[in-house]
């Protein structure tokens, strides 16, 4: 077990995921152990009807340099909701989440947080769309035009220029993006919109990274139901937006990200003097 803060956390979300979750705990395991990151891992069960809870109890790496716990509630909230529930309960400065498949390798995580650790950005998200020569296992063609469709329409909507939101692996400087993912109001897959359109508001440096990427079966996300449902959050987040509904989280982070940078400044002062 950790005795200090860890420096960084590693959010995993799970619905019945009790077939790869072990795995994927393993690989993130061995990935700290040979990395020697002070680590939090954190699963968290969004309400499963299989054994995810379990499976992931056994498969916690032991190594001392990780503190990993599962965290579980008995009603399925979405995907949203559960990358919320754990990124709040993380402790270490930066946290990341990451889907239980691990369809982006753990192995990426310097490339994703690299400019978070030299202070040139706040949050920082994984993207499939800046270089598809990264992208090993494709999504079925109708799943992947549908994705560059819905992106389109995304920044038609929201201003948001950035080409893929829905990767499952974003990092966060948790001192500036807690009060946004407070804020956050979305539970289902279209989470990701409402906390970038958020970030972006509130003027954090936002950074989007192409990253290594390959389709897994099994994904929980349904083309028709699931698309419809995310286009609707597009366009709720733009009414909520235009009604005020996030200027209390955009405003908080906004100050915050503004102290952050002063206080970093006034350290590199400091050290530059001494």
């Amino acid at each position: 077990m950790l005795n200090r803060v860890p420096s960084l956390s590693v959010v995993i979300p799970a619905f019945n995921e009790q077939a790869r979750i072990g795995e994927s705990l393993r690989i993130i395991g061995e990935y700290a152990r040979n990395s020697g990151t002070a680590l939090e891992l954190i699963v968290v069960d969004d309400g499963s009807t299989d054994e995810t809870a379990a499976v992931a109890e056994r498969s916690l790496p032991k190594a001392a340099n990780v503190k990993a716990r599962v965290l579980r509630y008995s009603q399925n909230r979405g995907k949203g909701y559960a990358v919320r529930f754990g990124l709040l309960a993380a402790r270490a400065p930066i946290a990341v989440f990451t889907d239980a498949d691990l369809s982006t390798p753990i192995g990426e995580l310097p490339a994703l947080l690299a400019d978070i650790v030299k202070g040139d950005a706040d949050l920082t998200f994984g993207s499939r769309a800046l270089d598809r020569r990264l992208i090993g296992a494709h999504q079925p063609m109708r799943r992947e035009l549908g994705g560059r469709a819905f992106n389109l329409v995304l920044r038609l909507v929201t201003g948001l220029p950035f080409w893929d939101t829905q990767c499952g692996f974003k990092a966060f400087r948790m001192s500036v993006c807690r009060p946004l993912i407070q804020a956050g109001t979305i539970d289902g897959f279209g989470f990701d919109i409402e906390l970038l359109f958020e970030a972006h508001r509130a003027g954090l440096r936002l950074r989007e990274i192409p990253v290594r990427w390959d389709h897994r079966d099994g994904s929980k996300v349904r083309f028709v139901r699931d698309g419809s449902q995310m286009l609707r959050d597009v366009l709720n987040v733009r009414r909520r937006g235009a009604r005020g509904l996030y200027d209390q989280g955009v405003d908080t982070a906004g100050l915050a990200t503004q102290q952050d940078r002063l206080n970093r400044v006034g350290s590199m002062a400091r050290d530059q003097i001494a």
